[in-house]
């Protein structure tokens, strides 16, 4: 009797990560212009020169309060997730996201079970990772305070 030795094969998946950003500013001033144009060019740049991400576009609304949940932008990337289109959303920051702790939180849990996740540049935050909810439920309620 002949013994065979089967080796393993191993295929790493090397599919990329569609991913997309959001930004957001609350007014239509020049300079919130700027910033918004600014937020948009970075995120392009950021996520097509890494490897392992696929440009899914950029999301932004200006002149938009962040705690209007019904802002057009924020409404069809939400939308693109929902349908599979995305696997991770860049954003500056919670407050750039939403302002209102529950919208922030609802949107991340929901993304979350979707295998959707969100990245919080600023705050280093990925609601995907073990301790992304809570430290985004702590920061989220600053950032609403703040606002007011």
């Amino acid at each position: 009797m002949k013994i065979r030795i089967l080796e393993p094969v191993f295929q790493v998946s090397q599919k990329k990560k569609r991913v997309c950003a959001y930004a957001r500013v609350s007014s239509d001033s020049r300079r919130q212009e700027d910033s918004l144009e600014n937020q948009t060019d970075t995120y392009e740049r950021l996520i097509t020169s890494n490897p392992k991400y696929e440009f899914a576009r950029v999301y932004a609304d200006q002149g938009i309060s962040g705690y209007c949940e019904s802002r057009p932008q924020f409404q069809k990337m939400l939308g693109k997730a929902r349908a599979g289109e995305i696997d991770l959303i860049i954003t500056k920051s919670i407050s750039r996201f939403a302002r209102n702790t529950v919208t922030v939180l609802k949107v991340a849990r929901e993304l979350k079970e979707l295998g959707v996740g969100i990245f919080f540049e600023e705050q280093n935050i990925n609601t995907l990772s073990g301790d992304g909810e809570m430290m985004l439920a702590v920061l989220a309620s600053f950032a609403q305070e703040e606002s007011r």
